[in-house]
């Protein structure tokens, strides 16, 4: 057991500090086509509601709230030029084809992605071919994806891709061979190529799931206030001693079993565009599942039933995730692949969370502290829940965001802190609870 603690503790000191939701960022999504003499590139732009503005003023100049046809094309050059393109370490000229904006109205509610298609030449010599693209626009807000197509031309063959962390660096390294060199072995592993192509951008989007869960705050202190009373029974209106170990635990899996399950559904569904809800409609039910599992912490308002409700908000909260996957301009077999790759880093990290303060709820909650920690942190909750619904209902600054990012930037050390505590009570028989006053089952 403390072997598998240390190893948690050490899993999580490595993750990276939290920010505020996705909708404070510029989600920059390249797909990459390659050919014999030239690379297509497509390019969607899709901006949060908190920097929809600035996107907007970048784009509209005179401030007139129309979007031109110059000041639409004068944006896209300034995209490209932020672009770096280069083949066998030669710089290589991008060239604008296509431009497409949504209104401004859409890209204010988060919904609309700008469109930009571009090409540009390729030397022909040398059979080993290296690619690297670089995207430096607007890198304090943004976040970006890149993936690259399998080729049409069976002279060509991916055989490596490679991204730095947050994929604003990309190199694609491919074979190419004349039309005399084809041969039976270069076309079979084109078609395995091929068949593969959509499962390559997997271990990104599983980096993206556990990095959308760590910096989604508020999905982790909806789960975290939801287990706040777990290890406890209800006894008149009120919440009581602990339960036995097992039935803690049990609890306790099932209520992160029943959310994992609600917004697996969700996340499938919104990312596959069959369900939708608007985005501020989707961020105001989360803040207010937080508020309705903050209470029930307080006072039980649904004992036993914790799983159902966990599920039933799993389902909002899902939504929030797909938003992520929705506009990528992907087929569909690789829109498969990133669900699956962008749910199973949401569940990694979501477990890692999970068992990183489930030693300290189990200690905890058999002493007479537990009510004090449980109490506090049902308050926190409540309060950033309050922040949020005002601040996603009304569209007014509440600053709760850079309260709740403090605090989450030291999860990890908090964590240690809370295992700590717990062990020295442990080690105090005196502060524990008596044996009659323990309920076991």
């Amino acid at each position: 057991m403390k072997a598998k603690l240390a190893i948690l503790i050490a899993t999580l000191s490595l993750g990276v500090p939290s920010f505020a939701h996705r909708l404070d960022e510029y989600l920059q999504a390249m797909i990459v086509s390659i050919e014999q003499s030239q690379i297509h590139v497509s390019m969607r732009l899709i901006p949060g509601v908190a920097v929809s503005s600035a996107v907007i003023a970048a784009v509209d100049t005179n401030g007139d709230g129309i979007l031109s046809y110059t000041e639409q094309q004068t944006y896209a050059q300034e995209v490209l030029r932020d672009l770096s393109l280069s083949l066998d370490g030669h710089a290589l000229q991008p060239h604008l084809r296509t431009v497409n904006f949504p209104a401004p109205a859409d890209m204010k509610e988060g919904t609309g992605e700008i469109h930009i298609e571009f090409d540009a030449d390729l030397p022909t010599e040398g059979p080993q071919r290296t690619l690297v693209v670089e995207n430096h626009h607007q890198p304090r807000m943004s976040v970006y994806l890149v993936n690259a197509l399998a080729p049409q031309d069976r002279n060509l063959r991916v055989t490596s891709q490679n991204r730095n962390q947050n994929q604003s660096y990309y190199r694609l390294e491919y074979a190419q061979a004349s039309p005399q060199q084809d041969s039976f072995l270069l076309r079979w592993r084109s078609r395995c190529v091929t068949a593969l192509a959509p499962f390559t951008g997997v271990p990104s989007m599983f980096r993206l799931g556990m990095r959308h869960i760590v910096e989604g705050t508020d999905h982790l202190l909806f789960l975290i206030a939801l287990l706040l009373p777990a290890p406890l029974l209800a006894k008149r209106s009120r919440w009581g001693a602990a339960g036995s170990i097992r039935r803690s635990l049990v609890q306790i899996v099932r209520v992160v079993s029943a959310f994992t399950i609600g917004h697996s559904a969700t996340l499938a569904l919104g990312a596959s565009g069959l369900v939708s809800l608007p985005s501020r409609v989707v961020e105001v039910l989360i803040a207010f599942s937080i508020l309705v599992s903050a209470v029930h912490a307080l006072r039980p308002l649904f004992p036993g039933r914790e799983p159902a409700v966990a599920a039933g908000f799993g389902l909002v909260h899902g939504l929030a995730f797909a938003t992520t996957l929705q506009n990528l301009g992907v087929g569909t077999w690789q829109r498969v692949a990133s669900i699956l790759g962008f749910n199973l880093g949401i569940e990694t990290m979501q477990l890692i969370v999970v068992a990183a303060i489930l030693p300290s709820l189990i200690i905890l909650s058999r002493t007479p502290a537990y009510t004090a920690f449980r109490l506090g942190g049902a308050l926190f909750a409540g309060f950033a829940s309050l922040g949020w619904i005002i601040e996603r209902l009304f569209n007014v600054p509440y600053l709760v965001d850079g309260l709740v990012d403090r605090i989450a930037q030291r999860g990890v050390w908090i964590a240690i802190s809370l295992i700590v505590i717990s062990i020295c009570l442990w080690l105090r028989p005196t502060l524990f609870l008596s044996d009659q006053k323990m309920i076991h089952e």
